[in-house]
């Protein structure tokens, strides 16, 4: 199989692809024809708007205080702390080792089409098959976590300020009309959805800031340093302090996901082989700055650890704002964290949707034709933002009847997600002195530091497919490894039935180009 196979619906240019050396010399469309692709999308996002983009889906206004309440019952102050910390520093060597593949593919196919142009070609297909499929089951489970989150904070608010109850049914339906309304916001196109993103990272700089601060001078009494590095709380049920200590460790790892979106933005970001991966891996180390002195500020705030826990609200974040600032300051600062997670729920729907559009068009999922569509009027993939959302909505249901769904979606979020990102890793390391290098590369660190991304991944997806709490019944137990052997299982059914003849495969591309133009998807742009 040739380079030239991959192209999808999009339609194959034709031409070799060379080696990536020598993509600084190259236009964005002249590389991004090189790799396979013709320009659909509009290239209109600056390096700064595609940082933003992974900053505003990483979040610690989301990830962090959404997932509190974990890590307050699992390990308590010492792990949600060191935990930052450890896990911070692992997954920058994660998105190093992406950035440098990702100065050398700029395309929003990303990880699927990384592991590729890396694999020997007899296998080629298969493994960008495979990254795909955990690629989209991350992004889909990542915005249900994020806007699940949003919801229940966002019910909280309304229980405080109105009296709203909540319940499962109720955070259900506030979950369904955010999904509707990061649908609709991406629905008209690229340009808001930049400018917003733009607008999201200057509100987590200031909102870190500014509740940072409050909390730091306001109450009159704060926890001790000793509390805040060393305090260990197990209410798991299990045991094992070493078990509920890397149990833990998944409030940070959630966090810390979603920077995959500068990738799967190049298409649209000017100088996309250096704002890429500068995107990911600026975006990471920003974040566990932030989130560090987000975590800090908080933890040492709490007035009481067992009446957060017990909130009403069921949020301990908004409960520890209200005990250290009093009713009308902490339902203020509640709102700039809600604010944030919108804005995160929208930028993870946006990159969703990216990726959707990218793996459709060279159809690998069912109704491909539908997916890789391109709106005319918005030159955006509007059928894949909605299929983005109705996915995330069908993750976030069992809610209904699971009370920790929650952190199984985001386990599932962590799973997908990070399996995808270390298999081109994996693959790059395979290649050795083989792999061509884009402008931006980690030189003579490129191989350490991919061998550490690779076992950390191998750790963590193990460690957050078992049980979270014991006993282990009907509604606590993880349903995360459901999830991911139910989509694993469907992709291998499907390529040993089908794909296997087809998928990246030059002929059916052309196939698809000439279905996507009876269907009336948008004609690719000329290099």
């Amino acid at each position: 199989m040739t380079d030239e196979a991959v192209g999808g619906a999009a339609e194959t240019t034709g031409k070799p692809a060379p080696d990536a050396s020598g993509a600084a010399h190259l236009t964005d469309e002249e590389r991004l024809a090189q790799l396979g692709y013709t320009q659909v999308l509009a290239r209109s996002m600056s390096a700064f708007s595609n940082y933003a983009v992974s900053f505003t889906i990483i979040s610690v206004l989301s990830g962090c205080l959404t997932l509190y309440l974990f890590g307050m019952n699992t390990g308590g102050p010492a792990v949600i702390t060191w935990g930052w910390v450890g896990v911070g520093l692992m997954t920058l060597f994660v998105g190093l080792a992406m950035a440098e593949i990702c100065s050398a593919y700029p395309t929003s196919a990303g990880l699927y089409y990384w592991a590729y142009r890396l694999a020997p070609s007899r296998s080629a297909a298969a493994w960008a098959w495979f990254t795909g499929w955990f690629n989209v089951l991350g992004q889909v489970a990542v915005t249900a976590g994020i806007d699940f989150g949003a919801a229940s904070f966002l019910g909280a608010y309304l229980n405080l300020q109105f009296g709203f109850e909540v319940t499962p049914g109720r955070t259900i339906l506030l979950f369904a009309g955010i999904l509707v309304l990061h649908g609709l916001l991406n629905t008209f196109g690229v340009r808001i959805v930049g400018l917003l993103n733009s607008v999201s990272v200057w509100w987590h700089v200031i909102g870190v800031a500014v509740i940072v601060g409050a909390l730091t001078f306001v109450p009159d009494s704060h926890q001790s340093a000793s509390f805040v590095f060393t305090e260990f709380v197990n209410n798991t049920g299990w045991g094992s302090g070493l078990y509920v200590v890397l149990l833990g460790l998944l409030m940070a790892q959630y966090t810390f996901t979603g920077y995959d979106a500068s990738a799967h933005m190049t298409e649209e970001t000017h100088d996309a082989s250096t704002a890429g991966p500068r995107g990911i891996v600026q975006s990471i180390w920003t974040s566990w700055i932030a989130g560090f002195v987000l975590l800090l500020g908080f933890t040492f705030a709490i007035q009481s650890y067992d009446k957060a826990l017990a909130s009403p609200t069921g949020v301990p974040p908004a409960q520890i704002l209200l005990d250290a600032l009093g009713a009308t300051a902490g339902k203020l600062l509640l709102l700039v964290v809600i604010g944030a997670q919108l804005f995160c729920g929208m930028a993870s729907v946006t990159a969703n949707s990216r990726m959707i559009y990218a793996f459709s068009r060279d159809g690998a999922l069912p109704l491909s034709h539908v997916w890789h569509t391109v709106s005319p009027r918005t030159r955006t993939p509007v059928a894949a933002v909605w299929l983005a959302a109705g996915g995330a909505l069908v993750l976030g249901l069992p809610y209904l009847i699971n009370v920790t769904a929650y952190a199984a979606v985001t386990s599932i979020a962590v799973i997908g997600l990070y399996i995808a990102y270390v298999v081109p890793t994996m693959l790059r390391l395979w290649k050795g002195d083989a792999f061509e290098r884009g402008p931006w590369h980690l030189g003579a660190w490129s191989r350490p530091i991919g061998i550490v991304a690779v076992v950390w991944v191998g750790v963590i997806t193990i460690l957050f497919m078992l049980p979270q709490v014991a006993p282990v019944t009907w509604e606590t137990f993880n349903y995360a490894p459901i999830a991911v052997l139910a989509v694993l299982g469907f992709a291998a059914a499907w390529w040993l039935a089908s794909a296997r003849h087809w998928f990246l495969n030059p002929e059916h591309a052309r196939t698809l180009a000439r279905e996507a133009a009876r269907e009336g998807a948008l004609e690719p742009l000329d290099p």
